[in-house]
């Protein structure tokens, strides 16, 4: 398999591969297939680490959200500082500026896990990809075995028809001369006590006991 390994890597070296779990043609593959060996596991590990980014994504724009509602309130608490000073608008303001900081810092670690995860990705991809061409040419070969044993099954059981279909001409044929020769030498009357009816006007001229 390393070999065949090999072939595969060199195939798609330059070539741009899609996501497979998000590609339908990818699924419609396996309509009449089984996914085995490390298939199911793949599929799985890539569709985990897409429903990660997908999250991490959303999950940033929230954030950004609320960090700019943050700012905003700020700027407005700071209006009212300069009018008024309180212990109470000093604590709003440090629970703002506490949260705004927890935003930056929830957005640098996603920002660092959504760097890091198109890598992730087009690796799992990349090793679904080469299972996936591993098990197509496994049923290709077995496909193409069996399509060989069918054919010549199919050549012998011909072969073995013609000869069947001579067997019986040539036995129709000999019933028919022989029916005939009795008749004519011995007449329906003899025949009659051989217990044996044939017409040989009846397809294939049949004999019944």
């Amino acid at each position: 398999m390393k070999d065949k390994s090999e072939v595969y890597e060199k195939a798609l070296s330059d070539k741009r591969v899609p996501i497979l779990t998000l590609d339908n043609k990818w699924y419609k593959l396996f309509t009449d297939l089984t996914k085995t060996g490390e298939i199911p596991k793949l599929e799985k590990q890539l569709n985990d680490l897409l429903k990660r980014q997908g999250k991490l994504n959303v999950d940033s724009k929230n954030i950004k959200k609320l960090k700019k509602k943050l700012m905003e309130e700020i700027v407005s608490m700071a209006d009212e500082w300069e009018q008024a000073t309180g212990k109470a608008l000093e604590k709003r303001l440090d629970e703002h500026k506490r949260l705004i900081e927890e935003c930056n810092e929830k957005l640098e670690s996603y920002q660092e896990e959504l760097l890091e995860l198109p890598g992730q990705i087009n690796e799992v991809n990349h090793a679904l990809m080469l299972a996936t061409m591993r098990y197509c040419y496994n049923c290709m070969q077995e496909n193409t075995e069996q399509i060989a044993e069918i054919t010549q099954w199919i050549t012998d059981i011909r072969i073995e028809l013609k000869k069947n279909l001579v067997r019986k001409q040539e036995m129709e044929y000999q019933n028919k001369q022989i029916y005939s020769y009795m008749h004519d030498l011995f007449g329906a009357d003899v025949i009659d006590i051989f217990d044996m009816k044939y017409n040989p006007l009846e397809p294939g001229g049949t004999v019944a006991p």
